[in-house]
């Protein structure tokens, strides 16, 4: 599999593909991302990405999946999903610093550990949802490229936009955010 985004079909309503072909279908190209993604955390992180990505199938519907419309509409849905995992793990690790439901807690080898401090990530999590409001589109592509671990050409890709564009908004979002970050 290449660097860049594989061409994997669109997903129409009337394919006729059951979940398990679409998972069969999605699942490397999602694995690669989410390997990627975590290629470049630190070297204590512990979230394997096979573990990420059903996780992220399951939320998405598992064996029921929603008819997706497009590339573009299944992978801003499974950034969404990234995101939402990310964001509980951190809530709860803040809840366990805090001294909060302080009892001995077994993790399993593929438990996600997200080495982002739990507070920057809840601080991104609330100003990413601010910037949804404004631009839906800016907000899409933050989460592609930050949660799932997307290259701008893949991320342009999965949207359906040009890469000149994707890197336009990208410019924008970055600058929104860092600006939003330090209030």
């Amino acid at each position: 599999m290449s660097d860049t985004c594989p061409t994997t079909p669109v997903l129409e309503h009337d394919d006729g593909k059951s979940a398990e072909e679409l998972f069969q279908l999605l699942y490397k190209e999602l694995r690669q991302l989410a390997a990627q993604k975590m290629a470049r955390e630190s070297a204590d992180q512990t979230l394997q990405p096979t573990a990420l990505v059903h996780d992220v199938w399951l939320r998405l519907g598992a064996d029921r999946q929603p008819v997706w419309k497009n590339r573009a509409h299944f992978f801003a849905s499974a950034a969404e999903a990234m995101r939402r995992i990310l964001i509980e793990k951190a809530r709860r690790r803040k809840v366990l610093e805090k001294g909060g439901m302080v009892k001995r807690e077994q993790f399993a080898e593929d438990s996600i550990v997200v080495t982002a401090p739990p507070d920057e990530l809840l601080a991104l999590h609330e100003n990413l949802t601010r910037l949804a409001e404004e631009d839906a589109v800016a907000a899409d592509l933050v989460k592609l490229r930050y949660f799932v671990g997307m290259s701008m050409p893949e991320a342009a890709d999965a949207m359906g936009i040009s890469l000149r564009n994707a890197e336009r908004i990208w410019s924008f979002a970055r600058s929104w955010l860092r600006e939003a970050m330090r209030r």
